[in-house]
């Protein structure tokens, strides 16, 4: 038996064969004096095959969810053979004598302008489909597999480490876990992993060796171990504890439609965080009462480009709707630090935790924050949305983020464009300088969301991400509660609300502490709001102290 120690990030035990990532290199080299004639072949081979997947794409989803579902991937495949984007493709080729994929992401780029400079909503929808059209030809041209992962059966994805920026574009329906050399439990990956209900174990280090791939893995990512070749004692211990987490998820299965309340009546919301439409079924599935905390910066992540104005429409749309009048929080833009995007261009830091990052991007280029904004507020006019800025340190940033809200407003009315006017408009609450200032913050906004994770990083100068600091990175510490305590005192004070969007709000022991605090919502990963729930109404609140503030 071969037995692997590192550290579990995300719950639940599984078994399946261990894939290391296999990464291929995504660099499109323009060339010079290209072979036509082999590029032209190589080109009509990624076509064949991309009409293939697309055809298959389209009968898998036809059976899961139905016709409409399905046109999309039938759309996609119309456009693979379509007259004039393939003539565009042959035009580029001939006057550039360049690679294939060259040809196909010059002539994707035109296409996709073209479309989102239309007048109708629907061909500037189109603008998307051709980008995505044109990726999966160029993947096929380069050999990359869509998804990352080349197997017909889950798997447990090992790998040196993963950035967010290859997580969230992997396919997850051909993932059992995560299994990594390195990483920490509050990177952004290990808060990925939780979101999408993935059992995850990072810091295993050299154990982890690439010449397991293909072998058999037992992972257990509450403890931390992965087992190769078990011995007869250990799989049975596995099972049992497989068997006893079927049991509880069905017990769970009750708490749904219940209400979040206290046995005394003090109502807590419990929401979901989200990083794409695509988990917004798992926020239903688990009976979520709303969106805490939509992560855009995912649409940024997954895109080769800077996502247009009607792409982040359709996708907060998408969620807004989808949620049927249930508030849906969605977080500006928030890259930087480990979140990092190559079109960006941003320039490489000493520290990119307190470089240019979040808000501070958006303020800095006016452009891209403008874009988004429009986004949000025409999505406002088809369910509850809510928009919330990050990194905030001082009431100027508050009121420029303000401005330029007001300045959308206007070009929308100009446009006769509809949205909610009343959007309500949040701030989160993870710089020591926030916590400082919430008073003054909390005149200006309807609501705080409190970012744990980079609270704890900035108030004990612990990095995040940075697994050898173990013990030294303790959400559970004094100044940590001590400023949640401030800063939700200071938001009552103010008639605002105040919510935790960061991952200790799921930590069930700490549930009597943010009853006693007096925290109004909890936004957690869909998979712990039934245990939430079940906990929460379990719970006196007149009875919680404020004992863990205490030294």
């Amino acid at each position: 038996m071969i037995m692997m120690q590192g550290k579990g990030v995300s719950q639940g035990v599984v078994s399946g064969k261990l894939y290391f990532l296999q990464r291929k290199d995504a660099t499109i080299v323009k060339g010079e004096n290209c072979d036509l004639g082999a590029e032209q072949a190589r080109l009509d081979a990624a076509k064949e095959t991309a009409i293939e997947q697309l055809e298959a794409l389209a009968e898998k989803t036809r059976e899961e969810s139905g016709d409409e579902a399905a046109m999309l991937f039938e759309t996609h495949a119309m456009f693979v053979d379509d007259e004039d984007f393939v003539e565009c493709i042959q035009n580029v080729l001939e006057e550039e004598q360049c690679t294939a994929e060259y040809a196909v992401q010059t002539a994707g780029r035109q296409f996709a302008d073209m479309f989102a400079a239309m007048d109708d909503a629907y061909m500037q929808a189109r603008s998307a489909d051709i980008l995505d059209v044109s990726k999966r030809l160029v993947n096929n041209l380069l050999g990359i597999v869509e998804g990352g992962i080349d197997s017909d059966e889950p798997v447990i994805l090992a790998a040196d480490d993963l950035p967010p920026s290859e997580t969230v574009q992997l396919d997850k329906s051909k993932i059992l876990g995560f299994a990594t050399q390195g990483g920490s439990a509050s990177s952004h990956t290990a808060i990925l992993a939780r979101t999408m209900g993935i059992p995850a174990i990072c810091g295993l280090g050299d154990a982890l060796k690439p010449e397991y791939s293909g072998r058999l893995a037992y992972m257990d990512g509450e403890t931390g171990a992965i087992y190769l070749d078990p011995d007869e004692l250990t799989l049975l211990a596995f099972r049992d504890k497989s068997e006893k987490q079927q049991q509880m998820k069905e017990l769970l299965e009750t708490m749904k439609g219940q209400e979040d309340v206290t046995l005394d009546g003090k109502h807590v919301n419990v929401y979901c965080n989200i990083g794409s439409p695509d988990d917004v079924g798992a926020v239903l599935a688990n009976d979520g009462q709303g969106i805490g905390l939509f992560r855009s910066e995912f649409l940024y992540l997954a895109s080769e480009d800077y996502p247009t104005e009607e792409e982040q429409f359709l996708a907060y749309k998408e969620v807004a709707a989808a949620m049927n009048g249930k508030r849906v929080i969605i977080r500006t833009l928030d890259i930087g630090a480990d979140k990092q995007v190559d079109y960006f261009n941003l320039n490489k830091e000493e520290n990119p935790a307190l470089g240019t990052r979040a808000i501070r991007i958006c303020l800095n280029r006016p452009e891209v924050f403008r874009t988004q904004l429009r986004a949000l507020y025409r999505a406002s006019a088809y369910g509850k949305v809510a928009i919330m800025f990050p990194m905030i340190t001082s009431v100027w940033e508050v009121k420029e983020c303000r401005r330029a809200c007001q300045a959308v407003m206007k070009e929308l009315t100009d446009e006769g464009i509809p949205f909610n006017p009343d959007t309500e408009i949040g701030i989160m609450i993870e710089t020591p300088a926030s916590v400082f200032m919430a008073d003054e913050l909390a005149k200006l906004v309807d609501f705080f969301s409190v970012g744990t994770n980079d609270l704890t990083q900035y108030i004990l100068a612990c990095d995040r991400q940075c697994n050898d600091l173990g013990k030294f990175f303790d959400p559970h510490h004094p100044a940590v509660l001590r400023a949640l305590k401030a800063a939700t005192d200071a938001a009552h004070n103010n008639g605002i609300w105040i919510g935790i969007c960061g991952e200790l709000g799921a930590d069930l022991d700490m549930l009597p502490t943010f009853l006693a605090i007096g925290i109004d919502e909890l936004s957690v990963t869909p998979k712990a709001v039934l245990p939430l729930r079940n906990a929460l109404r379990k719970c006196i609140a007149a009875t919680c102290t404020l004992d863990l503030l205490e030294c």
